[in-house]
């Protein structure tokens, strides 16, 4: 299509909601897997919540594999990421069943026909403007062929309840998931920063979350540490609870003087371990 007077490759990201028939549009310049991602985050965005089902077509970008003939269906791993962070059900469009395909396909053919066929643009930002507007002047306003009433009404007075919070969580890009091990010193390193974590963990494998910057750390599905992500090198972020417990102190008898008389503080306090030394022998993989 031509914008800024140039012909220009233009790919239309549509979502269309089951229900109410509102629809998001968005243009990218590539239909690789982040513009799924994005488009979607954005159609989030835009409806006020999370779905609880979204059906896709078999882009090569989210399906690796779909057997007509048993439905099996396997998702890219990144896509099947993405679908666990916002807790949605993605369903792929049954290969050469019109009900399924067709429903997928006509919302992208009322955009291209309707908000974009004979129009041009001076920039890239005033296509996406124009999509905007669209969809809010003309999408969301008219009365839909099939369901007999305006969009937006629909979607107020039935659909949009059952749409889950947003939550305030960081786009699914801007998100790390990494797996690392407790190290010795009670930490784990993270872009060579050192984060603490509760030392009876030393040894185990710990799931690392960074997002927003925060650094959340779990292990085995529970939270047990999260601390502001640092943006140096070589830093060492320690929660002093996370050393609780460690190390006691056990008292000495006081020092006596010549004459038989007890000095104070002349020997410093002995630690007893409160754990036995196996435990550190199983964590350091080796024996003493």
């Amino acid at each position: 299509m031509p914008i800024g007077g140039e012909s220009v490759r233009v790919f239309l990201f549509v979502a269309t909601l089951g229900y109410s028939r509102r629809v998001y549009a968005q243009a990218f310049r590539h239909e690789r897997q982040s513009a799924w991602v994005d488009g979607l985050e954005a159609a989030f965005g835009h409806f006020g919540g999370v779905l609880q089902e979204v059906l896709l077509g078999n882009a090569r970008a989210l399906v690796q594999r779909h057997d007509a003939a048993t439905g099996e269906v396997c998702f890219n791993a990144k896509f099947h990421a993405f679908a666990r962070y916002w807790d949605f059900r993605p369903r792929a469009c049954a290969p050469y069943r019109a009900r399924t395909k067709g429903k997928d396909e006509r919302g992208v053919g009322y955009v291209k026909h309707n908000a974009i066929a004979g129009h041009e643009f001076l920039s890239w930002a005033a296509l996406e403007a124009h999509l905007v507007w669209w969809a809010r002047e003309i999408a969301d306003t008219h009365v839909h062929g099939t369901t007999g009433e305006r969009p937006l009404e629909r979607f107020t007075r039935a659909e949009a309840s059952a749409l889950r919070a947003l939550a305030g969580r960081p786009p699914f890009r801007q998100m790390r998931e990494l797996v690392r091990r407790v190290q010795a010193d009670c930490a784990i390193e993270l872009d060579t920063n050192a984060y603490s974590v509760p030392w009876k963990l030393i040894g185990e494998t710990v799931q690392v979350v960074v997002a927003s910057g925060r650094v959340s750390i779990r292990h085995r599905g529970a939270g047990i540490a999260a601390h502001t992500e640092r943006t140096g090198r070589r830093q060492r972020v320690v929660d002093p609870t996370h050393l609780t417990g460690i190390a006691r102190p056990r008292p000495s008898a006081p020092a006596e003087a010549a004459g038989g008389q007890p000095v104070g503080g002349l020997e410093p306090a002995a630690c007893e371990l409160l754990r036995p030394l196996s435990e550190y022998e199983r964590a350091a993989g080796g024996g003493w």
